[in-house]
C-alpha cells in the first residue's frame, strides 16, 4: 500500500477534445486551463529569425496557428494520437503546474465507455515516462455528479467534442444506459460560422474559428420556445447585438445568436440525424430499471462548457418535462461552475482520506501490469 506521507498533494488533469484543465486535490478550480492542441510549422523555416520549434502546444500553438498545422490528439473524448498525449501530459506537469510527476499521485478523467485499450495504455504512460507513484482513473460524469454533491443521478456532459449521457447509482456508472453522440461544441462553433458567413463576411480560417467560438461563447443563447423567439427576431432588432473582430470590423448578431445552440435540441438544422439532448437524457432514464427512475428524473446534472448557454438549464428541464410521466418530479441542477465540474468532482474525490487505498501504486503496477487498472478503477 502507498504511504501518503511519503508524497506530494495529489495532482488532477482532466483532458477534454478541447481543452486541458489541471490543479491539486482539494483547490477549488483548476490551476492552469490550455487548449488541448500540438502545432507544427506548416513549412520548414518559416520563423526565420526566430528560435525555431518543431512543436508548439497548447496557447503557444493557438496564438500561432496561422503558421501551424494544429491537431487535436484527443478527438470526441477519446485519446487518438498516444505520442502527442505524452506532449499534453508533459507539458501540464512541467509548464502547466511546474511540478516533478515522481513525487505525486495522478487522478486522470477518461470519458464514460472509454476501450480498455486506452485506460491501459494512460496507466502505461504515468508509471514508465513519467514514473508517478501512483494513480486512478475516474469517469468525467461520475466526478461530474460528486461535485453538484450527489452519488446518484444522471449527467449530461457536453463539452468541444463529444456528448455523454450518463446515468449513476450510489456512485456507479450504468453502462447499458449511457448515450453518446459526437455531436457538441465544435459543431456548434461550425455552425455559427456557416450562419454568419450568409449574412456578413465570410469566417472559413481556423483562426476565424477560434473568433467565432468567442462569439459563441460571449453572445449565444437558449430560447425559452424557439418559434417565438424567431417570430420576435424577424420583426424587431431586439435581440441583435454588436461583436467588434479583432481587425476593428463590427458584425451584427441577430437570430444566429439562438439559431446557433438551438441545434443541441433538434440536431436536424445541421442536418444530423440524431436525438436533441433533452431525448438522449429521457431515453438512457427509461432503459435504467424502473426503481431508480424517479431518482435519475429529480437529479439531472448538466456539466462541460457547452451547457453554459443561459437558458439551457430552465430550456432541458421544460423538454425533458414534456417527455417525462406528469406524476414525476423534474429537478435539473445546472452550477454556475459546469464548466470545470469534472475538474472539481476529481479534486474532491483526491482530497478524501481514502483515495491513497484506492490508487495503482508503482508495485501493483511492476507486479501486475497495465491490466491492474481495470481492477483498481472502476
Amino acid at each position: 500500500m502507498l504511504d501518503p506521507g511519503k508524497i506530494k498533494t495529489t495532482c488532477v488533469i482532466d483532458v477534454g477534445s478541447g481543452n486541458c484543465k489541471a490543479g491539486f486535490a482539494g483547490e477549488e478550480a483548476p490551476r492552469c486551463v490550455f487548449p488541448s492542441i500540438i502545432g507544427r510549422p506548416k513549412t520548414k523555416n518559416v520563423m526565420s529569425g526566430t528560435e525555431h520549434q518543431d512543436v508548439y502546444i497548447g496557447d503557444e500553438a493557438l496564438q500561432k496557428r496561422g503558421i501551424l498545422k494544429v491537431t487535436y490528439p484527443v478527438a470526441h473524448g477519446v485519446v487518438q494520437d498516444w505520442d502527442d498525449m505524452e506532449r499534453i501530459w508533459s507539458h501540464t506537469f512541467y509548464n502547466g503546474l511546474r511540478i516533478e510527476p515522481r513525487e505525486h499521485a495522478v487522478l486522470l478523467t477518461e470519458a464514460a465507455l472509454n476501450p480498455k485499450a486506452n485506460r491501459e495504455n494512460m496507466t502505461q504512460i504515468m508509471f514508465e515516462t513519467f514514473y508517478v507513484p501512483a494513480m486512478y482513473v475516474s469517469t468525467q460524469a461520475v466526478l461530474s455528479l460528486y461535485a453538484s454533491g450527489r452519488t446518484t443521478g444522471i449527467v449530461c456532459d457536453s463539452g468541444d467534442g463529444v456528448t455523454h449521457v450518463v446515468p449513476i447509482y450510489e456512485g456507479y456508472a450504468m453502462p447499458h444506459s449511457v448515450t453518446r453522440s459526437n455531436f457538441a461544441g465544435r459543431d456548434l462553433t461550425n455552425f455559427l460560422m456557416k450562419l454568419m458567413s450568409e449574412r456578413g463576411p465570410a469566417l472559413t480560417t481556423s483562426g476565424e474559428r477560434e473568433i467565432v467560438r468567442d462569439i459563441k461563447e460571449k453572445c449565444c443563447y437558449v430560447a425559452e420556445d424557439f418559434d417565438k423567439e424567431q417570430a420576435k427576431a424577424n420583426h424587431s432588432a431586439e435581440c441583435d447585438v454588436t461583436y467588434e473582430l479583432p481587425d476593428g470590423q463590427v458584425v451584427t448578431l441577430g437570430s444566429e445568436r439562438f439559431r446557433c445552440p438551438e441545434a443541441l435540441f433538434q440536431p436536424s438544422l445541421l442536418g444530423i440525424e440524431a436525438n436533441g439532448m433533452h431525448r438522449q437524457v429521457y431515453e438512457s432514464i427509461m432503459s435504467c430499471d424502473i426503481d431508480i427512475r424517479k431518482d435519475l428524473f429529480s437529479n439531472v446534472v448538466l456539466s462541460g462548457g457547452t451547457t453554459m448557454f443561459p437558458g439551457f438549464g430552465k430550456r432541458m428541464q421544460t423538454e425533458i418535462a414534456n417527455l417525462a410521466p406528469s406524476t414525476l418530479r423534474i429537478r435539473v441542477l445546472y452550477p454556475d461552475d459546469r464548466k470545470h465540474s469534472v475538474f472539481i468532482g476529481g479534486s474532491m474525490l483526491s482530497d478524501l482520506d481514502t483515495f491513497h487505498q484506492m490508487c495503482v501504486t508503482k508495485a501493483e503496477y511492476c507486479e501486475h501490469g497495465p491490466r491492474i487498472v481495470h481492477r483498481k478503477c472502476f
